[in-house]
């Protein structure tokens, strides 16, 4: 139920039009005021909206000018959206919005939505963890112009071993791999796939292994929208099956058939 003189910060998906959740497409559908991420939301998502709505590129705005719009449009009785590409809780600076908008008493709501790196794991069949390889994911970021703190460094993280997701990076994917490498686990020949654009009509999987992929990336000329994956769950040599689903181990909802014959 769509709640009057509340913000909305509504979570797109990773772009295919068809994997907006039902509750964001119906405050699409509804609302007056539409601020949208411009430099990465696919557009055709915008169909959706209502042909009187008022659309704002953000990526044209400064942060006090969202907030304005937002503010005023809902203490004007409007439904206002701030519609985020992915899922609000990942790089998105709804935080600093939202502080300030409850300080003025406007209730704000989070719709969550398909992040980009499910979507893509999706588009290449992946499990992102495999027993025996790694239980973990991490996303971060390259370091350029927004800092890190020290202990999230590209090389501190990739000590881990685990599967990597880097948005917002590609451009910098030489100095990735050169971190990557820094951490002694991730070698040369660790896989590693790009994704440009996951799960849009123009969609491009680039699978290669940190020694080669640079290459492949710069044939493509790909240098924004697209996400860095790293891990050996891309090309496992060899993994474990998983033991919930082993007839001979028992869990809280079945008995391991060993078990169930000799009872």
């Amino acid at each position: 139920m769509i709640q009057k003189n509340t913000v909305y910060f509504v979570g797109s998906g990773p772009g295919d039009p068809e994997l907006i959740t039902i509750k964001a497409k119906n405050l699409l559908e509804n609302a007056d005021v539409i601020i949208y991420s411009g430099s990465l939301l696919n557009p055709e998502l915008l169909r959706y909206a209502k042909r009187d709505a008022q659309l704002y590129d953000a990526a044209k705005l400064d942060r006090l000018e969202i907030y304005e719009i937002l503010k005023d449009s809902t203490r004007k009785g409007k439904l206002a959206i701030r519609f985020h590409d992915g899922d609000p809780a990942i790089f998105s600076t709804i935080r600093e919005q939202i502080d300030r908008l409850e300080k003025d008493e406007i209730e704000c709501s989070v719709i969550p939505g398909i992040t980009s790196l499910l979507g893509a794991a999706a588009s290449m069949n992946l499990e992102l963890t495999l027993p025996g390889i790694t239980q973990t994911i991490i996303i971060t970021r390259a370091e350029f112009r927004t800092p890190v703190p020290d202990r999230e460094r590209i090389s501190e993280l990739s000590k881990h071993g685990s599967t990597m997701a880097f948005y917002l990076s590609v451009h910098l994917l030489e100095r990735v791999i050169e971190e990557l490498l820094k951490g002694g686990v991730y070698t040369n020949d660790t896989p590693v796939a790009i994704i440009f654009k996951a799960t849009w009509k123009d969609q491009k999987i680039l699978k290669g292994t940190l020694g080669t992929i640079t290459k492949k990336v710069k044939e493509e000329r790909i240098v924004k929208t697209a996400l860095i994956v790293v891990g050996d769950v891309i090309a496992p040599k060899k993994y474990e099956f998983s033991k919930v689903y082993d007839s001979q181990f028992t869990h809280g909802y079945r008995k391991s058939k060993e078990s169930s014959s000799s009872s």
